[in-house]
């Protein structure tokens, strides 16, 4: 298996989790599929849906919950099973 990582598309706020009171999107060990929401970047009020651009097994945030975040850093890891390594 090898890992596949969802990068941030802009510069914000991370969140694991939808809102504060509900669970994190995914966690360790969740499956995943293409199109999956996994995370809101937050820019100036505004919330936009962090989309898996790959099926597998979610292995990580990469970003603290509610962490400050760069254009094209890396957010978390899946876990590609569709490879053969």
């Amino acid at each position: 298996m090898t890992k596949q990582t969802i990068i941030s598309p802009l510069p914000g706020v991370f969140y694991h989790r939808p809102s504060p009171d509900q669970a994190a999107f995914k966690s360790v060990g969740d499956s995943v599929s293409e199109g999956d929401t996994v995370g809101l970047v937050e820019v100036m009020k505004s919330f936009h849906e962090i989309k898996s651009t790959t099926a597998g097994v979610f292995a990580s945030y990469l970003v603290d919950n509610e962490g400050t975040v760069q254009a094209g850093q890396p957010l978390l890891e899946i876990l590609d099973h569709n490879s053969n390594e």
